[in-house]
């Protein structure tokens, strides 16, 4: 059994999940989240402001026009869209975030991070749900091993 910062395990324990970043080409981190997630049995809501449709699901605009309640945001857009999306997820009532990033800086930026802080939304910084989320595949095991060495992904 693997053991889990306790923020990660909150994230995971939610049912419903919105990723911000999802591509209509399919082919960026978000996609890979948002997959996951779908097929491991999460409400699962993709988020991109320039497309009504990902894979095939209804796509939404921004975090305030997905439907219901929502236990976490995936961040994954472009560090410059980030704060946007956190500031989308406290107007929506969203206290919990996980900013992607593996080797490079992924969607982190100072101005995200400050708003997390001063909105009052916790963060998760670096790595994703595939490194997380059971089960997960070897690639991500090693990764989430080579990124926690080098302190880009929670302990």
């Amino acid at each position: 059994m693997t053991t889990h910062p306790e923020a990660v395990g909150r994230f995971l324990a939610a049912k419903r999940i919105a990723v911000a970043g999802v591509s209509r080409k399919g082919d960026v981190a978000a996609n890979a989240v948002y997959r996951k997630l779908k097929k491991t049995g999460y409400e699962v809501f993709p988020v991109n402001p320039n497309t009504d449709r990902v894979e095939g699901d209804a796509c939404y605009a921004d975090v305030g026009a997905v439907p219901g309640d929502l236990g976490g945001v995936v961040i994954a857009t472009h560090p410059k869209d980030a704060a946007s999306v956190v500031r989308q997820c406290r107007d929506r009532g969203v206290k919990l975030v996980w900013f992607h990033r593996s080797f490079g800086p992924g969607s982190v930026s100072e101005e995200a991070l400050g708003e997390c802080k001063r909105l009052d939304v916790e963060s998760i910084v670096g790595g994703c749900p595939l490194m997380f989320c059971e089960p997960v595949d070897i690639a991500h095991r090693c990764m989430r091993w080579w990124l926690r060495r080098s302190g880009r992904v929670p302990r």
